[in-house]
């Protein structure tokens, strides 16, 4: 289904007393494990605690808080980062509809990062005391879990091979796929999408400068790999990207 990514509409942002339910959430394939029978969705919509809406900008968490949640991202976009001992910004990723956040915390009590909403979003408040509980009698729940913590492990490795050996328009390329595909899983276009992120961030992601992301912008434009309308990105050549991203291909120079 090829469609664009919906406009969201304004809302107040306060905390809601409104429930989740698991079984009604389009993100419910996303976020929960193939399997699960009506009474382990309602043992789950039990302990999954109220919707909380997060503003653009605002922090969801940030470094050194006490561990009490995990977030189901319900729609919006997040960015995760670290503040080093100079003082600056190191982006960790980048969070979508349909992902977890706060299992940084799990194993020290407190949080390792800030997480911040990158537009008007909303999640899921899982109390992880009352998530552990469930997962005693939910066994496919808890199996369906550490495979999330297994992807985050992966993601991270594959993090730190993206910004240790790759040439910047590898990096780029495979920045554009990586998005196309988590779009796609979500039922919406791999091939258009709005970056959701800054340039800024997007370089702070991949260690490049921001002058860097807009020279690879116009090179991979100039070269009919992508259309750039403002931040809505069309992949013209996924193909090509993908081939870049595996090492196959190289960006030619710019004449």
């Amino acid at each position: 289904m090829e469609h664009p990514l919906p406009h969201l509409a304004p809302v107040h942002f306060n905390m809601h007393a409104l429930k989740a339910s698991c079984s009604a959430c389009s993100m419910h394939q996303l976020c929960l494990p193939m399997g699960l029978d009506a009474v382990d969705i309602t043992r789950l919509d039990d302990v999954i605690g109220k919707r909380r809406r997060v503003a653009r900008d605002e922090r969801l968490y940030q470094m050194g808080q006490p561990f009490r949640n995990l977030y189901a991202i319900r729609f919006g976009h997040f960015k995760t980062y670290q503040i080093n001992a100079a003082g600056e910004q190191q982006i960790t990723g980048f969070q979508m509809a349909g992902e977890l956040l706060g299992m940084d915390a799990i194993s020290g009590d407190r949080h390792h990062c800030d997480a911040v909403a990158l537009e008007d979003s909303e999640v899921c408040e899982i109390p992880f005391a009352d998530l552990e509980d469930l997962f005693a009698h939910v066994p496919t729940l808890l199996r369906h879990f550490h495979r999330i913590m297994s992807q985050e492990i992966t993601r991270e490795q594959n993090v730190m091979l993206l910004l240790g050996n790759m040439r910047a328009e590898q990096r780029f390329a495979v920045f554009l796929i990586n998005l196309s595909a988590r779009y796609a899983a979500r039922g919406y276009s791999a091939t258009s999408f709005q970056l959701r992120m800054s340039r800024e961030d997007i370089g702070n992601y991949l260690g490049l400068t921001i002058e860097s992301i807009s020279r690879l912008l116009s090179r991979f434009k100039k070269q009919g790999l992508v259309r750039v309308d403002k931040r809505e990105v069309t992949l013209l050549e996924p193909a090509l990207l993908k081939a870049m991203a595996a090492g196959t291909e190289q960006c030619h120079p710019m004449s």
